[in-house]
């Protein structure tokens, strides 16, 4: 167990983390961000990023991460490689176990470590996700303009993204392995009703085809009747197989919540796993959590808006939260110091 028990330790490199780190550093708290097993998170699956503020001619995924890592050591902050597997907040300081199998001792902790799209599973995946494949429409639609692209999913979530991409694309295709929608009627209404749509029942998508100069230029789909054919299809039965030419893959199917370490804390999670942050009783927003000192921020507790700029307004809230709460735990030591009275002289 390290001896040295920080201030603030941040969870999580993405922009929600680094946002807060800039903030704690700049108030002294020397915070340790840990990176985690995927550091710079999801952003870093995003070629361009066009939509955050500062960056006219937009700016690259990686390159956005990269420059918020250096902004925040610039003013102190440091990093380390590594995964809270589990936390302790029974005692103060809380005690956080490491991936690495350190021990961490922290006054107070914020929770940035997001949330990961689910994957399909589809052959070619991991090398064409940022080349025209995506998991935010919102993010990467516009890229799009013209093309014939497919978005995978069921849901609203899956139909927002639809409707959103009909405003750029020339064809929206929704891939949905069952023949009945998930969504709220009025969602799949909309969607249905929109001219660019059209929908693919009982489908499901099992390789993509591209390179990451070219970007996605085509998939490999399965039907049948009875609906689930990529299982059917693995399991050697007979399933219609079509190739088809599309620009873009969106993949709506959800998001996981990176809270695995939190299932069994006093932190609460909704029926998803996303952070709840407490009622905010002075203040419109809050990013405080049902434990003292424990503060949350980004995608792991925004299953809403999930944006870039939204996560890194997040992080200066919490670093602002957590600097509040660890000045009123000093004032309160102080105060506690000076009720206690001296011991007479002999």
């Amino acid at each position: 167990m390290s001896e040295q028990v920080r201030d603030v330790v941040i969870a999580g490199s993405g922009v929600a983390g680094l946002s807060a780190a800039v903030y704690a550093a700049r108030a002294d708290l020397n915070p340790l961000v840990l990176e985690g097993d995927e550091p710079g998170g999801q952003l870093t699956l995003t070629t361009d990023v066009e939509n955050y503020l500062g960056f006219p001619d937009g700016v690259g995924g990686m390159e956005l991460v990269q420059q918020g890592k250096e902004q925040a050591e610039r003013f102190g902050a440091e990093f380390q490689y590594g995964s809270i597997e589990s936390a302790t907040f029974d005692s103060q300081p809380k005690e956080l176990s490491l991936s690495t199998g350190e021990t961490l001792r922290t006054r107070a902790l914020i929770v940035a470590t997001g949330a990961s799209a689910r994957w399909v599973g589809a052959d070619g995946e991991t090398a064409l996700m940022g080349n025209g494949l995506s998991t935010c429409a919102t993010c990467d639609g516009a890229f799009h303009r013209g093309d014939d692209v497919v978005i995978v999913g069921g849901g609203d979530s899956a139909m927002e993204e639809a409707l959103f991409l009909a405003k750029f694309a020339d064809t929206v295709t929704v891939l949905h392995r069952r023949d009945d929608l998930r969504a709220s009627e009025i969602m799949a209404t909309r969607a249905r009703e929109n001219d660019a749509i059209e929908f693919a029942w009982n489908t499901e998508l099992v390789a993509l085809h591209g390179s990451s100069e070219e970007g996605v230029t085509g998939a490999t789909v399965v039907s049948h009747p009875d609906g689930y054919p990529a299982a059917k299809y693995a399991d050697g039965v007979d399933v219609e197989v079509s190739e088809i030419a599309v620009g873009g893959v969106f993949y709506a199917i959800g998001h996981e919540p990176n809270t695995d370490f939190l299932r069994d804390t006093p932190v609460e999670l909704d029926d998803s796993g996303y952070v709840l942050t407490a009622d905010a009783d002075e203040s419109w927003a809050t990013t405080e959590t049902a434990v003292d000192g424990v503060f949350a921020a980004g995608d792991v507790m925004d299953h809403a808006y999930q944006q870039a700029i939204t996560a890194a307004g997040m992080g200066s809230m919490a670093a602002l939260d957590a600097e509040e709460w660890l000045n009123s735990q000093l004032a309160a030591a102080s105060e506690t110091a000076a009720s206690v009275p001296a011991e007479a002289d002999d």
